[in-house]
């Protein structure tokens, strides 16, 4: 059996090809459940088709496979998971709204004698004997952090005062993200060189951002940056900061996911920067591990290189994990760019033109 390696995966997925006898050995399909499409744009863009092209490329037929997206309901992704279990499905990746429903889908699952993979969020309380693929969601916090005391330094904040935006607390990334960004936040935090000046509860919708920066701004004039979590929430921040006349490098934001929204507002000056997950990486990781699982072999250890805790069960869960990156203005033409991410029509459109030139993009 081919000893396929997660850092070896590429944008053109050829790596795949490798595992075509994999995939010829292989009994029922593979069921993959997204979450929905306004926590972060990426399941739309880009896990959906990405999935869907690393079991092509690896020969999978189109009637060997399923992707769907439950659209934020709990009980869409619960029925949509017992009609591919039905339906001949013997994989399972679940990217879960919650835990206990997702957990309640993987036993059900593995009850019907299917296998499950956690796809980007581990499923706290899930099956002992499941697999994870994600980044290293601590590393992404760690970026985050690191990005955040850069930016203030680049951007001269003289007197940091900063407001942490959690992400949902649910979710065991934002979990993740967060003992990452202050593991690098909380030594200045001690020291006296910045002030968290507030952590209120976390979300992924970015109207709840929103509202909440709002509150907290309106509630502490002293905050002039600020950690949020992913793109999505950060261009909620940033909108309020724009409708306030508040000028370019001047109240830094972070952020991930390298969404277009995101991109554009690091190259004009509203955003530090963003955890870029080359979202291929993943998707080609989950679809080789599930062809090796599908096929009834044991994956390699050099697909699984990693294990990760899960506190509710005890247990260390069998897992792959891919490298994020941090994406500035400096780095962003030879990672997104390059990786075909994002084209450089949509990244330069419109007022951003300038700010792609002097970037060296386009």
């Amino acid at each position: 059996m081919p000893q396929i390696n997660a850092a070896a995966f590429t944008s053109d997925f050829s790596p795949m090809k490798q595992l075509t006898g994999v995939a010829s050995k292989g009994k029922g399909k593979i069921g993959v459940l997204l979450p929905d499409t306004t926590t972060s744009t990426r399941y739309v863009q880009y896990d959906a088709p990405y999935l869907a092209k690393a079991f092509q490329t690896a020969g999978l037929t189109s009637d060997q496979f399923m992707i769907q997206n439950a659209h934020g309901s709990a009980s869409t992704m619960q029925t949509q998971a017992d009609a591919m279990i039905t339906g001949g499905a013997t994989v399972l990746l679940v990217d879960p709204l919650d835990p206990g429903s997702g957990a309640a889908i993987e036993a059900k699952a593995q009850a019907a004698g299917a296998q499950v993979i956690d796809y980007d969020r581990l499923v706290t309380g899930g099956p002992a004997n499941r697999y994870y693929v994600s980044f290293n969601n601590v590393k992404v916090g760690e970026l985050i952090g690191k990005g955040e005391v850069d930016c203030i330094s680049k951007w001269n904040v003289a007197k940091p005062n900063i407001l942490i935006m959690n992400g949902d607390p649910t979710d065991n990334n934002a979990k993740l993200f967060a003992q990452g960004y202050h593991s690098v936040l909380d030594p200045k935090f001690s020291d006296g060189s910045y002030v968290k000046v507030a952590e209120p509860a976390g979300t992924w919708t970015p109207s709840v951002a929103a509202t909440t920066f709002q509150q907290q701004w309106t509630a502490h004039k002293n905050i002039n940056a600020v950690v949020t979590p992913n793109d999505d929430n950060a261009n909620a921040v940033i909108a309020v900061l724009k409708s306030n006349k508040v000028p370019a490098k001047k109240f830094p934001t972070t952020g991930q996911d390298a969404s277009l929204p995101g991109l554009q507002n690091i190259l004009t000056g509203y955003q530090c920067g963003t955890v870029y997950k080359p979202i291929y990486l993943e998707a080609q990781a989950a679809a080789a591990l599930a062809l090796f699982l599908r096929a009834g072999v044991q994956p390699p250890l050099t697909l699984v290189n990693a294990k990760t805790q899960d506190s509710k069960i005890g247990k260390a869960i069998a897992s792959v994990y891919t490298v994020p990156i941090w994406v500035t203005t400096e780095n962003m033409n030879n990672t997104v760019v390059k990786d075909g991410a994002v084209t450089k029509d949509k990244l330069c459109a419109g007022d951003v033109a300038s700010a792609c030139k002097a970037a060296g993009i386009g």
